[in-house]
């Protein structure tokens, strides 16, 4: 009889192709694991690749004298050997099955181990309790020949089929023989997965449960309600209501900033994504912002007057004292600043910028200077440019270090030019006030000393300091186009160190910083705060007061130039839009906004000017304050226009009018004007704007009551109450009180209101209706409806 070789191979636990090389090195030749076999092949390849200690089970059968059988096993272990020891029997069945056993050569048990039969089970046990049966005398009769099977020996049944084909082996006829018999079967048939708890419910894997995403829309820096309110998934006028109740009044086509928009798309259930270019990331140092520690800087100085008072014959006298000094060389007059040493402090002197390019510098956000010298002559006294360079450093904020000029001349009187100060609320230290005041001649060179010395004192209390690792940033203080060099823009750095080769944005031009140089003419690689330059490399002259910054890549110095250019573009299309007017100043309330008034107020007299500043004056009070910044006699002109651009100022004209280049002025950087006739409408209008500031004053007025009479169910409406008016009228659209015995047990707004089938905008006293209320339904008869409304009336000062 044959027998597949891989059978074999099964048996000893071997890999078919291991096993056809090991039966080669025996001197088997096998051609595949499929080459039949034949039987003393194959007892050879037993003998010889399975020489590993084995176990033997003996089996026996008994009858119990209840007719129950009884199995015994005993384990025996012994060494492979060509001829397995005889089986010792324990109590036989019977005779015959005695006999049986001993005429059966133990060579047909090791030829052909697959064919010989396996004791059936009794026919009283069900089919799955007969198959375990059959399991186990299998894995009994697999023990007595000798080996314990692993895993991987014996091929698994998993096909129905064969396993219906092997319970009827066991349960025939066929079956029967040789049930004495040590049958070698794989266990593995037995443990079919098929056949585990067919009927036991298959336990699910939980899907795992996805975070939901928060909605998301995205805002490209401002967005108009219409599209805001279709992107939420809402109506416009929904979304009004919520910035109403914000304190803010936009039409459906305004715009909302990016901060107002994520506040209420919060209440709706949303979360916004500022899409828009961010300017500020590209511009700021990032990196070395936490590190960077402040370092003192040298303080600069601007000096400002009247014309012909001393201002450039002071300058001059500065500059040949910085010579005399030592420092010798030319000094190039075209440079708008330049640094002085005095007693080893370094002072920075910003020449001639000039009111309106002063002006011009703080309206575009470059705080330039530290301290303000107002030169005044001792011989003419106070005078309009005076008053205004006086109104410009208020405004600044910066402090204020007086030189009284030309104190050498005959009709000079320097203490009357003090008390004269005092008018315009400039008290000096020798009036007990804060200001310093030096008598200087420019001409003879006196009082120079004294005027530096004030100079690093006010320096000495103000401490300026600044980051100089940063990135650097300054502001231009003038430009001009050279014919051999290009644009040649005077640059005075305020924070971080400007290096030559940095790339820079100014405006909407950019470029790279190459070459820079100081007043001397020498040329700098690095330029630190508070150091004027004179800087090539942009394409274009910038503007008076543009800033310029260090950027870190040319990639980002583009992005920005072109945002300015489009912003621009955008800007000129776009209509004049006053930034601060008296009919604006009506609705700002408690809400973020100003709580200080600022009025320029020019008039056609110096006694009406005085008059009116002094009647707005009472209007000051703890909760608003009225700030006067200039006041002045003759026409509205253009410096007066970026003194309120600059500050955010309205302009008071009495009984005058702006030039053409002021109104233009005043139209481009959306400055209001009001002119008045009348002082009492000038007052009135002011008032009115300063009571504006102010949140408006709530009072709540009862309408009527309504008694609910009878209750109505609606489907997808909700519950509807039949009501007689009590009291006054019900009016759709205004708040509601749900009283339930004296007790308030609801507020809200009225749902609907209606008149039989009709809509009803209100009822009054003895009339029925139907009403609604808002997300409440727990309407019950004899409850009491009672309506109301909140009356604003504007603050009084």
């Amino acid at each position: 009889m044959s027998i597949r070789a891989y059978k074999i191979a099964e048996e000893l636990g071997i890999e078919r192709g291991d096993f056809v090389e090991r039966a080669k090195e025996v001197g088997i030749e096998l051609k595949s694991a499929m080459t039949a076999v034949d039987a003393a092949q194959a007892a050879a390849l037993r003998r010889k690749l399975g020489e590993k200690k084995r176990e033997r089970v003996v089996e026996a059968r008994i009858k119990s004298g209840g007719g129950a059988v009884i199995r015994r096993r005993k384990r025996v272990a012994e060494a492979a050997a060509p001829a397995p020891e005889p089986e010792a029997k324990e109590a036989p069945e019977s005779e015959s099955e005695s006999e049986a056993t001993s005429e059966t050569p133990p060579s047909e048990k090791t030829a052909a181990p697959e064919k010989a039969p396996v004791a059936a089970a009794p026919k009283s046990l069900p089919a799955p309790a007969a198959e375990r049966s059959a399991a186990r005398q299998r894995a009994a009769s697999t023990r007595e020949e000798g080996f314990t099977p692993s895993r991987k020996q014996f091929k698994e049944v998993v096909n129905l089929r064969e396993q219906d084909q092997l319970a009827r082996s066991l349960t025939g006829r066929s079956g029967a023989r040789g049930l004495h018999r040590a049958q070698v079967v794989d266990p593995g048939s037995a443990r079919s997965p098929r056949k585990q708890r067919r009927d036991a419910p298959v336990a699910k894997r939980a899907k795992p449960t996805a975070k939901p995403e928060k909605k998301r829309i995205r805002v490209e820096g401002e967005i108009s309600v219409a599209e805001f309110a279709k992107q939420l998934g809402a109506k416009a006028a929904d979304v009004q209501g919520k910035l109403m109740a914000l304190g803010t009044m936009v039409a459906v086509n305004q715009t909302i900033d990016f901060e107002t928009a994520e506040q209420i798309a919060l209440e709706f259930g949303f979360e916004v994504q500022n899409t828009g270019f961010h300017e500020a990331t590209l511009l700021e140092d990032a990196g070395g912002q936490s590190e960077a520690k402040p370092a003192p800087r040298p303080a600069v100085v601007t000096v400002m007057g009247h014309v012909d008072h001393g201002k450039t014959s002071l300058l001059d006298a500065l500059r040949e004292s910085n010579v005399a000094g030592s420092e010798a060389g030319g000094i190039t007059q075209h440079i708008g600043a330049y640094q002085l040493k005095v007693s080893g402090h370094t002072i920075t002197f910003i020449d001639t910028p000039g009111h309106a390019a002063f002006t011009a510098m703080r309206a575009r956000g470059a705080q330039v200077t530290d301290i303000v010298v107002l030169v005044v002559a001792a011989t003419e006294g106070i005078m309009p440019q005076t008053v205004e360079a006086i109104e410009h450093a208020r405004a600044a904020g910066v402090p204020i270090v007086v030189a009284v000029n030309k104190c050498d001349l005959p009709d000079a009187d320097p203490q009357s030019t003090r008390q004269r100060l005092m008018e315009h609320s400039v008290v000096v230290e020798d009036f007990g006030g804060e200001v310093l005041a030096v008598d200087i001649s420019a001409t003879k060179r006196t009082g120079l000393d004294k005027l530096l010395e004030a100079l690093v004192l006010q320096s000495e209390v103000l401490e300026p300091k600044s980051r100089p690792t940063l990135r650097a940033r300054g502001a231009v203080l003038e430009a001009e186009l050279d014919r051999g060099r290009g644009a040649v823009a005077t640059v005075l750095i305020q924070e971080g160190t400007l290096r030559r080769g940095d790339t820079v944005v100014c405006g909407a031009a950019w470029g790279r910083v190459r070459s820079m140089s100081n007043e001397r003419g020498e040329l700098l690689e690095a330029a630190t705060p508070s150091t004027p330059v004179q800087l090539i490399g942009l394409p274009v002259a910038p503007e008076a007061g543009e800033l310029l910054h260090v950027v870190p890549s040319e990639r980002a110095a583009k992005e920005i130039a072109s945002h300015r250019r489009s912003q621009a573009r955008s800007r000129a299309k776009a209509p004049a839009r006053p930034r601060i007017s008296l009919d604006e100043l009506f609705a700002q309330v408690a809400r973020e906004g100003p709580k200080q008034l600022n009025v320029i107020i020019k008039a056609d007299a110096q006694g009406s000017a005085e008059a009116l500043r002094d009647a707005l004056f009472k209007f000051d009070t703890e909760r608003v304050t009225l700030s006067v910044l200039a006041t002045g006699v003759g026409g509205i002109t253009e410096s007066d226009v970026q003194l309120a651009e600059a500050s955010g100022a309205v302009i008071v004209g009495f009984h005058v009018r702006p030039d053409v280049k002021a109104r233009r002025a005043a139209e481009y950087a959306g400055v209001e004007i009001r002119h008045y006739q009348i002082i009492y409408e000038a007052l009135d209008d002011v008032r009115e704007a300063m009571a504006g500031l102010l949140p408006p004053q709530r009072k709540e007025v009862v309408l009527g009551n309504a008694e609910v009479r009878q209750t109505f169910s609606i489907p997808r409406v909700g519950t509807i109450a039949g009501c007689y008016v009590v009291e006054g009228l019900i009016r759709r659209g205004v708040g509601c009180r749900l009283l339930r015995d004296g007790v308030q047990v609801f507020e809200g707004r009225f749902a609907s209101l209606k008149r039989f089938k009709d809509d009803a905008r209100e009822v009054k006293e003895g009339f029925e209706c139907g009403i609604g209320i808002e997300n409440f339904n727990d309407l019950k008869v004899g409850d009491t409806i009672e309506a109301y409304e909140v009356e604003e009336t504007p603050a009084e000062l």
